[in-house]
């Protein structure tokens, strides 16, 4: 009990370094002040830690809805992000309860990297604003028309404070990302952001430059803020309804996705996906009742987790109760932190985001029509908006799927050959039969080996056929899971 209680803790730690700068640099690029986000990360690392169904994944603020966020509170105002979240966890919560976990799971990766970059470009483009201590535009589109001009705008360099705001956003980027090709692996578990952060907070300091700063109060109640009658009032709008359910699908999707990475990164415990998707909700829910952001599984936190030795999930909930005491005991210390510097952290975040060679991947392995879906979610991701962009490239998803259908439908029959259970596909493999596939091999005895036969189909999607290989690399402990 000791070995597994001191990793945790050790793991928290870990964590919590990792989550800092990102849950106050996200609440900032989302267009809400640096407490709210840090209120999402205790929330995430606490409620939805004790609830989790994937007990090493670490939920608080993402970056891949902090441009949802913006326009949010944009479009309706602050006030309204409250009611939303409300409405947005009790659709995941319902999700859970119905068991639609398996569908989510069910979603093409070429939409989801098309979703992923698109978010970052629109991330990047507005973060080169902070960088300089311009406040980013209201739409994506209007950010990446004004970057030029944001840059532009320092000449003649006279050491007025975009440039050096800039400067300190600079040496954030370059300690960040200098560190994490550069570090002995002796100090692998030491985040490169965290160093970088710090590296732009000790330079404005020391020379007193002229830069913003990160504003928190004194008391982290300050930060609660409950929805008052009007914005419950709002519930109503058909656009704001629309824009909870969308809030909804991509928090799920982008959580669960996140799961099934960690449940690969580790054999130490498996995913309930559906319980795990109640656990996002209920923490959604919560961040919407007390003030906070959206929030839902990130990988970046989870995979610094899994790497640090994490054993339970008790290292994500001291995770979030370290954030709360540090906010509670050193408010101080957050405001000696420029912007710029978290804006950096954000524009390396936002480039990782961006992933060409998923595309690449795609358009090399799976062909033209996958390389097509991905383009059509990025460009409506980057042009319209993050609901367009989503839908845009499931309706081609559907489009891809349409014309295998034509012939016999899809089948899984189990058999048990004594050392292993062999499942046998036959028919059409599309992202449709998803659901029914990993329901077999989950409920599939765990001290076995599975075989998955699939000399049966005639046609499998890419969506299909990725899933596929992330089942054969899954670790698990006790069995393994072979394809072919």
């Amino acid at each position: 009990m000791r070995s597994w209680l001191l990793r945790d803790v050790s793991a928290s730690f870990v964590v919590f370094l990792v989550a800092m700068p990102l849950c106050m640099g996200i609440a900032i690029a989302s267009g809400v002040p640096p407490e709210r986000g840090l209120l999402t990360g205790i929330i995430g690392g606490v409620v939805v830690g004790l609830l989790s169904g994937s007990p090493l994944q670490v939920s608080g603020p993402a970056a891949g809805l902090a441009v949802m966020v913006f326009e949010i509170v944009g479009d309706y105002g602050l006030g309204a992000l409250g009611p939303i979240l409300l409405l947005a966890g009790g659709l995941q919560c319902l999700a859970g309860a119905l068991r639609l976990g398996g569908w989510f799971r069910a979603i093409s990766p070429a939409v989801v990297h098309g979703m992923l970059a698109g978010i970052g470009v629109l991330i990047v483009a507005g973060q080169l604003q902070v960088l300089v201590d311009n406040k980013p535009q209201a739409g994506g589109l209007d950010n990446l028309l004004a970057a030029p001009g944001a840059f532009l705008g320092l000449l003649p360099l006279d050491g007025a404070g975009g440039e050096t705001a800039l400067l300190v956003g600079l040496v954030t980027i370059v300690v960040m990302v200098g560190w994490e090709k550069l570090r002995p692996a002796a100090l692998r578990l030491v985040p490169g952001a965290l160093l970088g952060v710090g590296a732009g907070t000790a330079l404005a300091a020391a020379l007193a430059l002229p830069v913003l700063h990160v504003s928190v109060p004194d008391r982290l109640w300050d930060a609660v803020a409950l929805p008052d009658g009007e914005a419950f009032s709002q519930m109503l709008q058909p656009g704001l309804m629309l824009t909870a359910v969308a809030l909804a699908f991509v928090a799920s999707a982008e959580s669960l996705l996140s799961a099934s990475a960690v449940d690969r990164m580790q054999d130490r415990v498996r995913t309930n996906y559906d319980r795990e998707l109640f656990a996002q909700g209920v923490g959604n829910g919560l961040s919407g009742l007390l003030g906070g952001i959206p929030m839902t599984g990130v990988i970046v936190r989870s995979s610094a987790n899994v790497q640090a030795g994490a054993v339970t999930r008790l290292s994500t909930i001291l995770h979030g109760l370290i954030i709360l005491v540090f906010v509670a005991l050193l408010p101080g210390l957050l405001r000696l932190v420029p912007t710029a510097a978290l804006a950096g952290v954000l524009v390396v975040t936002g480039w990782r985001l961006i992933g060409v060679h998923h595309v690449v991947d795609l358009l090399r392995h799976h062909g033209r029509m996958p390389a097509a879906i991905w383009a059509a979610t990025f460009v409506g991701v980057v042009t319209t908006d993050l609901l367009t962009g989503v839908l845009a490239g499931l309706a081609l998803s559907v489009v891809e799927s349409v014309w295998p259908l034509r012939r016999p439908g899809f089948r899984v029959r189990t058999f048990d050959t004594g050392a292993a259970t062999e499942l046998r596909l036959a028919g059409t493999a599309t992202f449709l039969r998803l659901p029914q596939l990993l329901s077999a091999v989950e409920g599939a005895p765990a001290d076995r080996d599975v075989r998955i036969r699939t000399r049966g189909l005639w046609h499998i999607d890419h969506t299909f056929a990725s899933t596929l290989q992330q089942l054969a690399a899954r670790k698990e402990e006790g069995r393994r899971i072979l394809v072919g």
